[in-house]
């Protein structure tokens, strides 16, 4: 017996995944979580005319491969052409094409120590090389990344807006006057997953056929279909267009094509949850300043609470919230990583989390 022929490239790597999710640490403990606060999805759920168009979806049949009715959708949305539009299965899929088609061994790519992790996933499982900046004020840093970029020769450079995980975010204006300094044949990968939970003024006011940028967009947040995997990227018609040498053609399902070109359609649904993310960071942060807490500022369906410690104390109140069936997550890098981040959920999910707090606080205060 012999073992496959892996290349060098995956014999370097771990196998390992960018996140444990709630269902292996549910596994884990022997119990299901009483609320599920970590994975920023939406438990409001996704429209009902989403449901419904769900539902009736031959799924017997393949999806459209070229997702046409909901490119057009998208593009009628966005006053856009249907060629500045490719759909994927979540941003996570879109990231994974887009460091395919433009990143090879050793290619240099930037981003903020601390960022999304799934994109550095893909970046080493590429060859990339990655180049990380640190945060400014629990926000990521334009200047210091595209700096860093031009330091660097990279292809890319990721930067969200709203941030994941801190919740902070950048006025949409101050994103493109830093866009100035982008070097030259760099491409920076705007992902825009939380923009429809923020301010007016968050969504950076950029061209679609500007050839320096593609933004990512998705149904996992406000649209509550996490787990139909749908997201979209908006780019220059070369750049989506290249996008069919390396997608997965069939990738798309059925139901999720019917979904989300419903939950596109109900605009009444989306001002709701809007209302709904919006009081629940309220009282996420009530419950924060409760405790003594303090409650950073988030335009995305989460609230990153600083625990005025380091990180081996926000680790602490993380486990022992998890012990009593609170699922949260937290940053991993410092100085971010002294904060828990706590997703909205319902009225009970929170109040469940409002109960769990104190004794969580108290069980880390016993360990430092």
């Amino acid at each position: 017996m012999t073992d496959p022929r892996y290349t060098p490239l995956s014999l370097s790597l771990p196998a390992t995944v960018p996140f444990v999710g709630p269902e292996t640490q549910e596994r884990q403990r022997g119990a299901p979580f009483v609320a599920r606060l970590g994975a920023n999805e939406s438990i409001f759920g996704p429209s009902p005319r989403a449901i419904e168009a769900m539902a009736a979806a031959e799924i017997w049949k393949y999806g459209d491969p070229e997702n046409h009715d909901l490119r057009h959708a998208l593009a009628k949305h966005h006053d856009i052409k249907p060629e500045n539009i490719v759909v994927g299965e979540g941003i996570d899929g879109l990231l994974g094409y887009l460091v395919r088609l433009l990143v090879g061994p050793s290619d240099a790519v930037v981003t903020s120590d601390g960022a999304y992790p799934t994109f550095n996933y893909h970046v080493a499982g590429f060859g990339g090389v990655l180049h990380k900046v640190p945060y400014r004020d629990d926000h990521e840093d334009p200047a210091a990344l595209f700096a860093k970029a031009a330091e660097v020769d990279a292809k890319l450079v990721y930067l969200a807006n709203p941030d994941n995980p801190m919740g902070s975010w950048h006025r949409g204006a101050d994103i493109v006057e830093a866009m100035g300094s982008l070097p030259k044949g760099c491409l920076l990968v705007l992902d825009e997953a939380y923009v429809e939970c923020a301010p007016e003024g968050t969504a950076a006011p950029i061209a679609a056929d500007d050839p320096r940028v593609i933004r990512m967009r998705t149904f996992s947040k406000v649209y509550g279909m996490a787990g139909a995997r749908v997201g979209y990227a908006v780019g220059a018609p070369g750049l989506v267009a290249a996008f069919n040498k390396v997608r997965n053609h069939f990738g798309m399902n059925r139901a999720a094509q019917a979904g989300a070109l419903a939950a596109l359609q109900d605009g009444e649904w989306l001002s709701q949850v809007q209302a709904m993310i919006g009081a629940a960071r309220d009282r996420i942060g009530q419950i924060a300043r409760d405790n003594g807490l303090e409650p950073l500022p988030s335009a995305a369906n989460f609230v990153a609470i600083d625990c005025g410690r380091d990180g081996t104390f926000a680790k602490a109140v993380l486990d022992a919230l998890v012990a009593q069936g609170i699922f949260v997550r937290m940053p991993f890098a410092a100085p971010q990583n002294r904060c828990i981040r706590v997703s909205c959920g319902t009225a009970a999910d929170l109040d469940a989390f409002a109960t769990a707090l104190p004794k969580a606080l108290a069980v880390a205060e016993g360990s430092a």
